[in-house]
């Protein structure tokens, strides 16, 4: 999180306000991939890779010295995507990298009954606005769909290490296009008192939207937590491109912590465009469906500062003629610093 200091100065006006602040920065890694979903399941989403920074508590997003100048300069062009007045803000910067395959990795030819493969490479910036036990959180992505992500190489580089299934069709990858994601996410949290009482269980639910060229959907859904002294966030699940941007905890416990979650999540599809192909060129694509939903469980273990999580998620099928429902798992590991 050293980055994000802009000066060494900045850094001692940062530190000198630490002990009237809630929360600390945190780095989160996240690691997708279908192969932890079981055995012949290299497909579909085939692997993603995310790096999350999540800043301090802000006291404002323009003149904070938590924050580096750029992202102090950056934001006063970004009111229209944050929310001021509450108890708790922060920034997320993410940067994150997927990769969609059909089912068939040995042939060269197309296969135009299978989803197109894909990679897509994105940076996001993002708000989240905190007061009590309700998150409400704001993200924008920008980044590139096509060659230029480097989904065939990177893909093809990590299974030549494992010594896995070359998948040989990627001259057929959607084309290099600009891509852009809006995301807005409210969450909330029950029962109220959790974030006070740390119970031994709690429900978090979501509802919101997403515009772009990249995806297009409106959805909503709900985790369950059940275990010993709940840690002071929003969730657990972070597969949802606003599920990690959770604020930091605010209370800390020196202690082995665990607990199981379940979690869902449903969306109105209206545009996906690792399934609709290319906006604007003739390419490869495949017949969505307009309702997909994700069912996942897991484990998550904390301890101080740092937070790991791993669950294994179940979802619908995404298009006409899918062969089989998707499986992958996901693990994460995060720290406040």
């Amino acid at each position: 999180m050293m980055p994000l200091l802009a000066s060494a100065q900045d850094a001692v006006d940062c530190r000198t306000e630490a002990t009237q602040r809630i929360g600390a920065p945190v780095v989160n890694l996240r690691i997708d991939n279908d192969t932890f979903g079981g055995r012949d399941q290299d497909q579909g989403y085939s692997n993603g890779l995310q790096v999350t920074l999540v800043s301090p508590n802000l006291v404002d997003y323009t003149d904070d010295p938590c924050l580096p100048s750029i992202a102090r300069r950056l934001n006063r062009y970004m009111d229209a995507l944050y929310a001021d007045a509450f108890e708790q803000q922060n920034m997320v910067v993410t940067l994150g990298h997927a990769i969609y395959t059909p089912t068939d990795p040995v042939p060269v030819a197309l296969i135009e009954d299978d989803r197109p493969y894909a990679g897509a490479l994105l940076v996001g910036l993002g708000y989240n606005a905190r007061h009590g036990d309700r998150l409400r959180t704001s993200l924008l992505r920008v980044g590139v769909v096509g060659p230029a992500a480097l989904g065939g190489k990177v893909q093809s580089e990590w299974h030549r290490i494992v010594d896995a299934d070359r998948f040989r069709g990627w001259d057929n990858q959607l084309r290099n296009e600009p891509v852009f994601q809006y995301i807005h996410e409210r969450m909330r949290r029950w029962p109220g008192s959790a974030s006070r009482d740390r119970g031994v269980w709690d429900a978090i639910g979501h509802a919101g939207f997403s515009v772009g060229n990249f995806a297009t959907y409106a959805n909503t859904g709900i985790e369950f937590r059940l275990g010993l002294r709940l840690p002071d966030d929003f969730g657990s699940t972070p597969v949802r491109p606003a599920g990690e941007n959770t604020a930091p905890r605010i209370v800390f416990d020196n202690r082995w912590n665990g607990h199981l979650f379940v979690t869902s999540d449903a969306r109105w599809v209206l545009r996906d465009i690792t399934l609709d192909g290319n906006t604007f060129r003739d390419s490869h694509s495949v017949d969505k469906r307009a309702f997909v939903a994700d069912v996942g469980y897991g484990v998550a273990v904390t301890r101080g500062r740092w937070k790991l999580a791993f669950a294994r998620y179940h979802r619908t099928r995404e298009f006409e003629r899918q062969r089989e429902r998707p499986v992958y798992g996901s693990f994460t590991i995060g720290r406040q610093f």
